[in-house]
């Protein structure tokens, strides 16, 4: 599989979470202007309340507010495991399953196949988020993001990538396998969305990785608080100069026909359009 021509294009700047057994705290989660909304059914539910949190969550994409505004997605418990099975079970056979679904742990391109078989045998239009957090996840990270149309995003879980790879987790020492999980999602032409910063009160540092997630090639990056997304969502919106220049390098080539333009004083390539057009797109849709 290519890169997507038609990629599901939209700002994905932001994303918090919302606990399944806390579903009064929906309504301002979707309100919090975070261009994601992710439901919690993994790490933040204890072994013993999920059931009910499972309950809980696919009664609340069933009466869910009309928001297109904000992308609506249920993060479950890892597919090999008998919770994430009953997970995906309860998805299958709802009658309003959830738009999109953030999977957790990913070893191998077979598992995003067969939940995708599973999903089309239901009908369901259900999309895909993927967390790359494991050793083998980063090794099959490309052919991860390549194995089904309906992927969205692939997010870098730094958190638990770097216990699998026993450093901290800081910028420099994460940076090999945040690298690797951005090309592995520029080269299937979804978006890459990075782990939250952790420490509430240090707003300025986590400004500051924002802006190097942003240079890496992240679309966006976690919250785990309303507090931040402010900040995260102006981290990574276009600036007027960035929009400014996507029109005139799609103008210069459009008008010029040829795959090769020096603008500016600087040599342009016509493969750059591609992320031109996701720049305008995005500006145009905030």
């Amino acid at each position: 599989m290519t890169k997507k021509e038609t990629p599901n294009i939209r700002a994905r700047r932001s994303f918090i979470f919302c606990p399944a057994l806390k579903p009064d705290l929906f309504p301002k989660a979707v309100a919090s202007g975070a261009d994601i909304v992710c439901i919690e059914l993994e790490d933040g539910v204890a072994p013993k309340d999920k059931t009910i949190a499972r309950e809980q969550a696919i009664q609340l994409f069933a009466t869910r507010p009309i928001n297109d505004e904000v992308e609506l997605v249920l993060r479950i418990n890892s597919p090999r495991s008998t919770i994430g099975i009953k997970d995906i079970d309860a998805i299958l056979e709802a009658a309003h399953p959830p738009p999109a679904i953030m999977i957790p742990k990913i070893v191998s391109p077979d598992e995003v196949i067969w939940l995708d078989g599973l999903l089309t045998e239901a009908n369901h239009n259900t999309r895909l988020h993927l967390i790359i957090e494991t050793n083998a996840g980063l090794e099959a990270a490309v052919e991860i993001a390549q194995a089904s149309a309906r992927i969205d995003s692939l997010l870098f879980g730094g958190i638990d990538m770097a216990a699998e790879l026993r450093c901290k987790t800081t910028w420099n020492p994460l940076l090999y396998a945040r690298s690797r999980v951005v090309h592995a999602a520029a080269n299937a032409g979804i978006d890459v969305i990075d782990v939250p910063y952790l420490d509430l009160d240090d707003l300025d540092g986590m400004k500051e990785e924002a802006k190097l997630a942003k240079e890496l090639g992240f679309s966006g990056k976690g919250a785990i608080h309303p507090k931040q997304i402010a900040i995260l969502n102006e981290a990574f919106t276009p600036t007027k100069s960035e929009v400014r220049r996507a029109q005139q390098i799609i103008e210069a080539f459009e008008s010029g026909g040829m795959d090769l333009l020096v603008i500016d004083g600087k040599l342009i390539e016509k493969p750059v359009i591609r992320e031109m057009k996701r720049i305008l797109s995005i500006s145009q849709n905030l």
